[in-house]
């Protein structure tokens, strides 16, 4: 009979050292771990101001990662570990970001929110048949 690993506790919490992409995966910074090892493969992600080029790379509690996405740029300290995705209140508790990480996201969504509307430069829309016939007489068609 096979004998129960029982170091890692129930949930998967309590365990010293974890693979990077997991760890990603687990405190929801990406969806599927695919996506976090594609990230770290385009280096997209940074532990302790190193690039790192293996998912396999392993993460412990008092490290500080870099995330690079296309919405935000997150500087994070691992405080716990898990090996199990949980929702996301609990994943909130594996990380907590840097002052000067927040700073940055805050001032980055303050500049989108008084960013004009890029639709808002259409005024016109479709041009009616009546704006292609004086179009086309402009081109000289």
């Amino acid at each position: 009979m096979k004998s129960i690993d029982r170091s890692q506790g129930a949930e998967g919490t309590n365990v010293g050292k974890l693979r990077l992409d997991k760890w990603l995966w687990a405190a929801r910074f990406y969806k599927t771990r695919g996506l976090a090892v594609d990230a770290i493969v385009g280096g997209r992600i940074k532990l302790n101001d190193q690039i790192v080029a293996k998912p396999a790379r392993e993460v412990a509690v008092g490290d500080l990662v870099r995330i690079r996405k296309p919405n935000f740029d997150a500087e994070v300290e691992v405080r716990a570990l898990s090996a199990v995705r949980g929702p996301a209140p609990q994943a909130a508790l594996l990380y907590e970001e840097t002052a000067a990480s927040v700073a940055a996201r805050e001032q980055l969504a303050e500049q989108r929110r008084l960013a004009p509307e890029p639709a808002l430069d259409y005024t016109a829309g479709r041009p009616t048949k009546r704006d292609r016939r004086l179009i086309n007489d402009l081109r000289g068609r």
